[in-house]
């Protein structure tokens, strides 16, 4: 038998690489920021008033003042050139999930045929990429080209360097002649806006006349899978689709738990530590690195940062750690689900929300009973996840988070929140009309003189809980793994802006009424947990009579698919949520669902193609191969009196021939697009397309554990998830 040159050709070409030498370790001093223009960069390159003009918009949200825009672009441009820069890219986040950016050079021809390094104010604040190739949801005829990028000033300028040279690279917004927003970033800072607003009202109302603005914090843990370069380049599903389409299981996953947090593979090290150096440099303050659960699967979560700059460095991160990946000579998985059978990945986004001069504001204290600005930022949240449960999930909707949902590694599609034991007692003292005390969170006592006593947290944890409160902050464990963080956090700064306008309502209302502050204030809780406490919940949100009991008697939405969350987009009630607060206007928002409805659709089918070639192009010809070369020799055995069972033998003639009739059956629902709505469309993709595609993926991994290992095309699990 020939055996496939591809595999074992990869295989040798691993084991025989040269691991990359680790660079030497820099300081962290010399290495941080040491690639953006900071605060304090400008600080040593601005005249004062300048500087002072330009700090006042990135703390306190004052308008730019664009007459200083040509005294910044020459500091920032004698920055980049000194760092070897020869080209700036306004750098824009498009509803692709993706980062986009146009690169110009800084030359500018002179007219005696020399030229000059040039950079204006103008150039600066203001740059025009084409407005209609880029999704819009038919805001844009293809026609209509014109698009703006406008400078973010409150997210910092930075240097990319790659092997190819150094840009300066500089966040933008990025909207359309006509004036909507296209991308991702706008609506964040919008969102944003709308909840300090809502914020201060709350705060003003509780006796505080010092009110700094209030910001949200996030910090999103990243899950990736690492597989090397030479399998992957043999996998077109990898390449092409980000998961593998076909694979049986290895005889060894994770149920040993013996990749969880264990010792980093020296190889994969190496890797961190150039993805960290880079990542330093450019001011991404990466703290946690480990294993994850899966084998081949690790995590790099960073500190907290303001939402709308950690937004900005989770897509660099992306970058950088598939960047670096090549040339580690691995591949950066980030699909929620590459692998079937073992856990998938997620971005855990943990939220909180604060300022300068109140602090963090859902950090309970020791004592949260009687913390009432947490209480009512707290209880904001709830009725926030209560009543917008459903566009939380619309906000993580993906065809490939469609596939980790749900399963051990992730909560599941119905969005409740998890408190923990002290603040569900203080909640539910609430709804009894009075608050008495706080549960005490106790001490650590492991029985043993030379190990520290140390105090517990006030709660545990429940990985199962889509929206868990983990101490000063929420989680939300829902969000994807190759996601953009921007529509989770602009959804959840939008719901918790309407919901602290209804808190700042119902205590003005209570306090018009005659009743004392604390009075109010117990008064809206309680009016408030009465009406959307059914979404608190701490139990396990796996179990089948959660499900039940969710939906029948606490009335929570299970929208189990991207296809049912999705037309969530389209409610009265969701337009008008981000219509009256400014965040995306009712054309804005139905350009978002034909986006994300066609780019559901087009994955799905980019996936079933895929199924398709590689079933009729390299599992039947393998599998054919194998039947002809076993059926010789069985022939041959007989002849020489040798006879053995051709059960066998017919059986993987039937598993094959199934394979291909499923495969067929999938070609032909791949034709039809006659459909009236992407609503659809896209339920034609989840209970037809998927099934379809399922049925053939049981019949390929079958036959992958009956034919001949050296005939197998395709590289296997054993193979990616442990030969690194």
């Amino acid at each position: 038998m020939t055996g496939n040159t591809a595999r074992v050709q990869a295989v040798q070409n691993i084991t025989n690489r040269c691991a990359m030498p680790a660079k030497a370790p820099e300081t962290l001093s010399s290495l941080w920021a040491s690639d953006v223009f900071t605060l304090a960069k400008m600080k040593e390159s601005l005249p004062k008033e300048v500087f002072k003009s330009v700090k006042k918009t990135i703390e306190t949200g004052a308008g730019l003042d664009v007459s200083i825009a040509d005294v910044v672009a020459l500091a920032m441009k004698d920055w980049a050139l000194s760092k070897g820069a020869l080209y700036y890219a306004h750098v824009f986040y498009p509803l692709t999930n993706a980062t986009a950016e146009k690169h110009d050079s800084f030359i500018s021809v002179q007219g005696d045929g020399s030229v000059i390094s040039e950079f204006s104010g103008k150039v600066l604040v203001q740059g025009e990429p084409d407005g209609s190739s880029f999704p819009n949801g038919g805001i844009r005829s293809t026609f209509e080209a014109r698009g703006y990028t406008a400078w973010d000033v409150t997210s910092p300028a930075y240097i990319m360097t790659t092997d190819n040279g150094a840009t300066l690279c500089i966040p933008t917004v990025f909207v359309s002649w006509t004036g909507e927003a296209l991308d991702k970033k706008t609506p964040l800072l919008r969102a944003n806006a709308a909840m300090n607003k809502a914020a201060h009202r709350v705060l003003s109302l509780l006796g505080h006349t010092d009110i700094a603005p209030v910001n949200s914090s996030c910090g999103a843990e990243q899950e990736y899978f690492l597989v090397d370069a030479n399998f992957v380049n043999s996998r077109p599903d990898l390449l092409l689709a980000g998961r593998t389409l076909f694979g049986a299981a290895a005889a060894k996953g994770q149920q040993f738990d013996d990749h969880y947090f264990g010792a980093i593979p020296e190889r994969i090290q190496v890797f961190m530590q150039d993805a960290e150096e880079q990542l330093y440099r450019l001011g991404i303050p990466a703290k946690t690195r480990h294993n994850e659960v899966a084998p081949g699967q690790f995590e790099i979560a960073p500190f907290f940062e303001a939402a709308n700059v950690a937004t900005d460095h989770q897509q660099l991160l992306m970058t950088v750690l598939k960047n670096t990946a090549k040339k580690h000579g691995l591949v950066c998985l980030l699909h929620e689900k590459p692998f079937k059978g073992i856990n998938g990945s997620g971005k855990h986004v943990n939220w909180s929300v604060g300022n300068a001069t109140q602090g963090n504001l859902l950090d309970p204290g020791s004592t949260p009973h009687s913390n009432s600005q947490f209480l009512l930022f707290c209880g904001a949240v709830i009725r926030g996840v209560h009543k917008y449960g459903p566009l939380l999930r619309a906000a993580i909707a993906t065809a490939s988070n469609d596939h980790r949902l749900g399963a051990n590694e992730a909560p599941p599609a119905i969005m409740s929140v998890y408190l923990g034991s002290q603040l569900d007692n203080v909640f539910e003292q609430i709804s009894h009309g009075e608050i008495t005390g706080s549960l005490n969170a106790g001490v650590m006592d492991l029985g043993i003189t030379t190990l520290p006593v140390f105090t517990k947290d006030s709660g545990d944890r429940n990985r199962t809980s889509p929206f868990a409160f983990t101490g000063n902050r929420f989680e939300f464990r829902a969000v994807g793994s190759g996601q953009s963080v921007a529509g989770p956090l602009v959804a959840m700064n939008t719901l918790l802006a309407d919901s602290l306008n209804w808190v700042a309502d119902t205590l003005e209302s209570n306090l018009s009424q005659g009743a004392d502050l604390d009075t109010a204030i117990l008064k809206t809780l309680k009016e408030l947990i009465d009406a959307h406490g059914a979404v608190v919940f701490s139990g396990n949100g796996y179990s089948a009579e959660w499900h039940k009991m969710a939906v029948e008697e606490r009335g929570l939405a299970n929208l189990r698919t991207a296809a049912d969350a999705l037309p969530v987009l389209k409610e009265a009630y969701v337009e008008e949520l981000f219509s009256k607060l400014c965040v995306l206007s009712p054309i804005e928002l139905a350009s978002r669902f034909e986006i994300y409805a066609e780019q559901y659709i087009l994955a799905i089918e980019v996936e079933a193609k895929l199924v398709v070639s590689m079933a009729k192009t390299g599992i039947y010809p393998a599998v054919v191969k194998y039947l002809s070369e076993l059926s010789a020799t069985l022939s041959s055995l007989k002849a020489n009196g040798v006879e053995l069972d051709s059960a066998p033998l017919s059986h993987i003639a039937s598993l094959l021939a199934s394979l291909m009739a499923s495969v067929e059956k999938l070609s032909a629902a791949l034709k039809q697009h006659d459909f009236a709505t992407p609503e659809a469309h896209m339920q034609f993709c989840a209970q037809t397309i998927r099934p379809l595609m399922d049925e053939a993926r049981q019949y390929a991994d079958t036959l992958e554990g009956e034919i001949a290992d050296e005939l197998w095309p395709f590289p296997t699990y054993q193979e990616m998830l442990f030969i690194k």
